[in-house]
């Protein structure tokens, strides 16, 4: 398993070793002790998630309240997506920048994100379907949003016209999060005060 840093920090890209032959393929998506070695810490698992989405989908820009806040570690187990890791901790010098990987069910990558963080992503293929591993529970009245189409962000997602929930369309753009209180602080402990 390879582990690679991206350029925002507490961002990871993890591709897995495949093995193949003419029975199918077997690999280790996700190894305890090889991403606690890269990222400097465990994942402490506490909930997995699993979402279906029709092409041009977009989910996100999520993230929960810190702390305790939620870590991620997402693959696409079928399909394709372009997942997206959105810098938003205030402070942070990447604050505002994002990154993208393409994770599919032919390379198997996955992404390892910390907390503080915002994540998204856009379904390339029908019934893309994302598996995350998190490392707190979903806490209702903590996990917030950021539009995905933020025009100050320019995420260039690859949809001529993205579908979006009601709850992500109607999310504030980065610049009224910020005004709000709602982004975490670099390092990040807890929300800044207005």
């Amino acid at each position: 398993m390879k582990v690679r840093p991206l350029t925002i920090e507490g961002a990871f890209e993890v591709t897995p070793v495949q093995h193949r032959d003419s029975r199918g393929t077997f690999l280790e998506w996700y190894r305890f002790d090889a991403l606690a070695a890269a990222v400097g810490h465990p994942l402490d698992l506490a909930q997995a998630n699993l979402s279906t989405s029709a092409r041009d989908v977009v989910r996100g820009i999520h993230f929960a309240d810190l702390p305790p806040g939620q870590a991620k570690y997402v693959t696409c187990v079928a399909g394709a997506v372009l997942d997206v890791v959105v810098d938003i901790r205030v402070g942070s010098p990447t604050f505002g920048a994002w990154e993208a990987v393409p994770l599919d069910d032919d390379d198997r990558r996955a992404v390892y994100l910390a907390e503080g963080l915002g994540h998204g992503f856009c379904a390339l293929t029908e019934g893309a379907t994302v598996a995350y591993l998190c490392s707190s529970t979903y806490r209702p009245g903590h996990e917030h949003g950021i539009n995905p189409l933020d025009p100050a962000l320019g995420v260039a997602w690859p949809a001529a016209a993205p579908v979006l929930s009601t709850k992500d369309a109607e999310a504030p753009t980065l610049a009224e999060a910020r005004a709000a209180g709602l982004l975490p602080r670099y390092p990040g402990r807890s929300r800044p005060s207005k």
